[in-house]
């Protein structure tokens, strides 16, 4: 707990501390992937990678430098692999930010109850009607969701 408001111990999870203590060297790494292999400096790279070996492997450096010829099997191998595991890290950072939605809902549903329960208790000790208050609100969401929809008295 840390010190808040007038003397009040205020308790607030902090999303980044809570998602840096569930990661690990391995995900660091498969993110590291993921992110360069999202970059054009990744594209660059192939295209670069790509013409250099089809331009010695199609003679243009001699026939001695030629180690894997057309129709360039050793390279449609490694272009596979890398494919396979390219997909594979990418299924792990979409799983990792799976679960990094799954916190941030945790931690705004966790927000959400603490600041209906204080509305509550201020609600209650400026003695407020709760059935009234709640009648309003749902009527507010009605219309706001006739809005949405295009139904609402405001629409076209």
């Amino acid at each position: 707990m840390a010190p808040g408001f007038n003397g009040f111990d205020v308790h607030l999870p902090n999303e980044q501390a809570v998602l840096a203590r569930m990661r690990g060297t391995q995900d660091r790494i498969a993110d590291a992937i993921t992110a360069f292999s999202g970059t054009m400096q990744f594209v660059y790279l192939h295209a670069a990678w790509f013409t250099v070996w089809i331009a010695f492997n199609e003679g243009l450096f001699g026939h001695s430098a030629v180690w894997d010829p057309y129709p360039f099997g050793l390279l449609t191998m490694i272009v596979s692999l890398e494919a396979i595991f390219l997909s594979t890290f990418v299924m792990v950072s979409q799983n990792r930010q799976a679960m990094r939605e799954k916190v941030r809902a945790d931690l705004d549903f966790e927000t959400n109850v603490r600041s209906e329960v204080w509305s509550a208790h201020m609600g209650h000790a400026l003695g407020v009607d709760p059935k009234q208050v709640e009648r309003d609100v749902q009527t507010l969401l009605a219309q706001n969701q006739a809005k949405m929809n295009g139904t609402g008295p405001s629409s076209p």
